[in-house]
């Protein structure tokens, strides 16, 4: 078990996190992850945007960046480019990665670079008002949609595979121990890495939708997760109103930090030989 303490900041508590909510779960499956791995806290950079999910970058014992909204993956990305060797991970909340902060989300999955970006999917804006987000399901109620919300929402998998990412999977704050394997095998991954991490919102979205309390919230994500090997047993008409848990993809490309430092080499190379 985790030394979870040693791993968070007591000066920064309490939390602002509303009762019930999952991303303390969260939270401490990202620390468990870290943890399994041996990572050094010093060489291990936690970057964030704006949300209830970001505010965990400052609950955090590490060298941390809470940034802009959604440009969380653009500060990433320059700390990685400057500096490859370190462990850099991406805490963002679904409005954050995927509305504000999309084009960053794909691009980053298009380069393929070495960054471990942990989704907090609670379905809203929980922090700023409960509006709708990208991947609020349709015909949910927000504060931007009290009659129900007309637009489809993103499978966030398959956006990041689609991108280009090369290590993609998914599991909830009920499935707390699968999330932290999952974790560690995106930060294991020499690429880019998401995990999209289903969170209860009792406050924000379970309100608006009558979904009950805390607990019921985490109910229904374990009546309604199916893992991946059971799911391709399945027929579409039976994982109708159901998501995919797991492993949902691992492949192989080059990594942009290292394609980088050969281009720079490369370079050099020909400045030498003129």
């Amino acid at each position: 078990m985790a030394d979870i303490e040693k791993y968070l900041r007591p000066s920064a508590f309490p939390h602002i996190w509303c009762p019930g909510c999952g991303n303390g779960i969260i939270l401490a499956s990202i620390i468990r992850a870290i943890d399994k791995l041996g990572l050094d806290q010093e060489k291990t950079i936690i970057v964030s945007g704006i949300g209830c999910s970001s505010r965990a970058s400052g609950y955090m014992n590490f060298n941390t960046v809470h940034t802009a909204h959604g440009r969380a993956l653009t500060f990433a990305t320059g700390i990685k480019l400057a500096q490859p060797e370190l462990n850099v991970l991406v805490i963002t909340g679904d409005g954050d990665s995927t509305a504000i902060g999309g084009n960053h989300f794909i691009h980053a999955a298009r380069r393929n670079i070495d960054l471990t970006t942990i989704i907090f999917n609670n379905n809203i804006y929980g922090m700023t008002g409960g509006q709708s987000s990208p991947l609020t399901p349709l015909a949910s109620r927000s504060t931007t949609a009290p009659f129900g919300h007309i637009e489809r929402s993103f499978d966030i998998g398959a956006l990041a595979i689609a991108a280009g990412a090369t290590y993609v999977a998914r599991a909830t704050a009920f499935h707390a121990n699968m999330l932290t394997d999952l974790v560690v095998k995106g930060i294991e991954n020499k690429g880019f890495s998401v995990i999209d991490a289903i969170t209860q919102c009792p406050v924000s979205y379970g309100r608006k939708n009558k979904m009950g309390s805390a607990a019921k919230m985490m109910e229904w994500q374990k009546e309604h997760a199916i893992p991946v090997q059971a799911a391709a047993k399945l027929s579409q008409e039976q994982l109708k109103d159901k998501f995919v848990i797991g492993e949902l993809h691992r492949s192989e490309a080059p990594e942009f930090t290292a394609e980088y430092d050969k281009l720079i080499a490369h370079v050099q190379a020909k400045r030498g030989n003129k």
